[in-house]
């Protein structure tokens, strides 16, 4: 981080440390760790919380630190403290420097976007005049200068992000476009039936079904280690994509909807101190080898920017609204070895649990829903007869941009109606379990 004079400062918790270190403050691990859900009390009013909150006031934010301030930089008066945090806030108005321990830009500390909209436009003085179609246009000549006369393919799985990515690329390089539908074997029920319905009659893209499913499968088969089960999917579609290049001439490009948060838990995106979580296989799992540039021109935006970007382009809402699912499928929902049994469980029962999220009007409510298999078997009753099947987790998150996320909290009743459905028609499951962990400490997916 480089602080010139005049420049106001705000320090997020990721870079909390390097901020504090280099203006003369110290920051040390700390036994007493706060994740997810936090109350903070405003200690000092300040120019960043002006009409927001007020001193001797107590707010909810969103924590995610091991780690605290044990001597602040010269200048600096704490305005706000949290049971692990005593300095969750600080500020150096003179200087118009402000760090805070907590989430500002996540939709689980209400306030926070309040928060950040005083220090661009009090703090930083600029106007928030910047549009979503602004950014289109700004993209699509990224686009255009970026990949000139060559020809690009697009990775096309039917998920809101390549989606909004094939159309904005479609838009800046038109017929060098074509889109590549790479049935891996491991999407959800009719999944690739239906985004090749949508596309080719509706949106009048260009686009290839590849049925890969054996090569996928077969390869990923029994593999237990989550890094390297995405690194063979992101190994495996690269391959099928130069093979299908080759057999249109030749590609230059290669268009992805990779988003800011995959490239936050794959790498560090400013070349900082951030840790990999998992290699999103759009990042971490590229080989070195690729004959293909890429085109990610979704890559500084969060999902909810997406949406916004995908309605500008004139998406419909009923699509926009879909919940993510994830580049490595079904595989990353099967916790150790793949296999074609346990994939076909998996398919049928993530099935029945959306469309008993759907049959409640719960879908909109709820940022993302999936089941995952897990490598456990439990002994059961069924009739007459004991069995020893499967354990299935259902997980369900509140979010906005994927970043943090909380449980959704549905009501038992809806569980059990679910969980009886599953276990009814799902032969291979006796058990059905609720995750409730949110992120962080966990993440949205399990592998």
């Amino acid at each position: 981080m480089v602080f010139e004079a005049g420049i106001p400062v705000l320090g997020i918790c990721y870079g909390e440390h390097t901020m504090c270190a280099q203006l003369g403050g110290n920051v040390e691990p700390d036994p007493h760790r706060e994740f997810g859900r936090a109350f903070i009390e405003i200690a000092e009013d300040c120019k960043l919380f002006e009409g927001i909150w007020a001193k001797g006031t107590r707010h909810q934010v969103w924590m995610s630190h091991g780690d605290r301030v044990t001597a602040l930089p010269p200048g600096f008066r704490v305005v706000a403290t949290s049971p692990g945090a005593p300095f969750a806030a600080v500020a150096d108005e003179k200087r118009r420097f402000y760090a805070v321990q907590f989430h500002p830009e996540v939709v689980h500390t209400p306030d926070g976007g309040k928060l950040l909209a005083n220090f661009v436009k009090k703090v930083a003085g600029c106007a928030g005049d910047w549009t979503m179609a602004a950014y289109r246009d700004e993209a699509v000549a990224t686009i255009r200068r970026q990949v000139g006369s060559g020809k690009v393919i697009c990775a096309l799985s039917g998920g809101v992000d390549s989606s909004v990515a094939a159309m904005l690329i479609h838009e800046a390089v038109g017929d060098q476009l074509t889109c590549i539908l790479v049935d891996h074997g491991l999407m959800r029920k009719n999944e690739a039936a239906q985004v090749v319905e949508m596309f080719r009659e509706h949106y009048n893209l260009p686009l290839i079904l590849v049925d890969a499913a054996d090569r996928f499968v077969s390869t990923l088969e029994g593999e237990p280690d989550p890094e390297i089960k995405r690194k063979t999917i992101g190994r495996l579609f690269i391959e099928v994509f130069e093979e299908e290049a080759r057999k249109l001439g030749g590609a230059d490009f290669l268009g992805q909807g990779t988003l800011y948060p995959d490239v936050i838990e794959s790498v560090s995106f400013s070349g900082g101190p951030s840790v990999t979580i998992k290699s999103h296989h759009n990042v971490g799992g590229l080989p070195d080898r690729m004959n293909m540039q890429l085109v990610e021109p979704l890559r500084e935006l969060f999902k909810d920017e997406v949406r916004a970007l995908g309605r500008e382009l004139g998406l419909p809402e009923s699509f926009i609204g879909r919940h993510p699912f994830p580049g490595p499928g079904l595989a990353i929902r099967c916790p150790g070895g793949v296999t074609r049994e346990k994939l076909a469980i998996l398919r049928e029962a993530d099935a029945i649990y959306l469309d008993e999220i759907r049959n409640a009007g719960l879908y909109d409510a709820i940022w993302q829903a999936f089941a995952v298999l897990l490598p456990v078997q439990t002994v059961g009753v069924m009739g007459d007869g004991r069995t020893y099947e499967n354990v299935l987790a259902l997980r369900a998150v509140t979010s906005i941009d994927g970043m943090t996320a909380d449980f959704y909290p549905y009501d038992m009743s809806f569980l059990g109606k679910v969980a009886t459905r599953i276990i009814n028609e799902v032969k291979g499951v006796n058990r059905v379990v609720y995750d409730v962990t949110s992120k962080p400490p966990g993440t949205i997916e399990w592998e």
